[in-house]
């Protein structure tokens, strides 16, 4: 199968609903299955390692701003880059 069927495909299924496309910084993008629950990400600078996470205070602050400045979010997206606890990662960085 061709990489521009598999992206073209992915397509088709980020505009059913099936996944989420998430655009990073460095024309790093990634496809996951669409969930229920919202996350937040973390990305590695060095290698690009993506983790997910969920914290109930940071969603909250986010809607306490909103509120403040008088928006109501339909919704959000929460990118951290920073260096990964990879040792090859650390050595890189100093």
């Amino acid at each position: 199968v061709g990489l521009a069927t598999v992206y073209r495909v992915l397509t088709q299924f980020e505009q059913a609903g099936i996944v989420e496309r998430h655009n990073f910084e460095n024309n790093l993008s990634v496809f996951e299955i669409t969930q229920e629950e919202h996350h937040d990400h973390l990305v590695c600078d060095i290698c690009g390692k993506i983790v997910e996470f969920h914290n109930e205070v940071i969603e909250e602050e986010q809607l306490k701003v909103a509120k403040e400045h008088g928006f109501k979010l339909s919704g959000h997206s929460l990118v951290l880059y920073g260096i990964c606890n990879n040792q090859a990662c650390q050595d890189n960085a100093r």
